[in-house]
């Protein structure tokens, strides 16, 4: 999901989108510009500025309209500019941090489900993670915005983190339900364990970028 450049995303823009149904894996590619490198330029330009609004504003309101950017422009808007974005890169980080909110909100039950299915064996990731007892669908949409937020109030190393701990909590328990649903439903079971190992490889890129933010290398 990729956005136009501009501080139209913090409010000015009055096009309005239905976010489009997203899993948490479900990164999908979106056509780029006619000018890969305009493109990609103006991504990130797009994404140094959205980062720098929200973190030199000490103002709750901003920080909340920017944790709620896709709520009122639509996941489609930032996948128009960020989805192609490499991985490890800084609007790479940020379409990850807004697709998994979104699809997080999105569905809270079912990302519940996972979630406390991985949060027992995934001890250490739950408690980065820093989801509330018991992890519910409330306490699914809580923590979603709270990391995002914290990418702009915050640590925005911690933030990419603690999504990739989430990430791998419900990576783990997307495969442990398909390790019970395997000669129930082969091909549900097959469909989770796809997920699972790109739910983690997406943790992955996250946690590079939280690196590469900390060595001042995330562009």
């Amino acid at each position: 999901m990729s956005e136009q450049a501009g501080p139209s995303h913090y409010g000015g823009a009055n096009r309005h989108h239905k976010p489009k149904p997203f899993a948490p894996i479900d990164f999908e590619p979106f056509a780029g510009g006619p000018d890969p490198a305009r493109v990609s330029e103006a991504a990130h330009l797009a994404a140094q500025a959205l980062v720098r609004h929200g973190r030199d504003s000490d103002d709750p309101v901003i920080t909340e309209r920017l944790v709620k950017l896709t709520d009122e422009q639509g996941l489609e808007a930032i996948a128009e500019m960020w989805a192609e974005s490499p991985a490890r890169s800084l609007p790479g980080a940020l379409w990850r941090l807004y697709a998994l909110r979104a699809a997080t909100v999105q569905d809270p039950e079912r990302i519940s489900v996972y979630f406390r299915a991985g949060k027992d064996t995934a001890q250490v990731s739950n408690v980065v993670a820093g989801a509330a007892e018991p992890p519910g669908a409330e306490e699914m949409r809580t923590m979603a915005d709270a990391i995002l937020s914290g990418a702009f109030d915050g640590e925005f190393d911690v933030a990419l983190e603690r999504s990739a701990a989430f990430c791998r909590v419900v990576a783990l328990g997307q495969a442990t339900i398909a390790d019970g649903a395997e000669h129930g439903n082969e091909a549900h079971a097959s469909k989770l364990t796809r997920n699972s190992h790109q739910l983690v490889k997406t943790a992955e890129d996250l946690e590079h970028a939280a690196n590469a933010w900390r060595l001042g290398e995330l562009d």
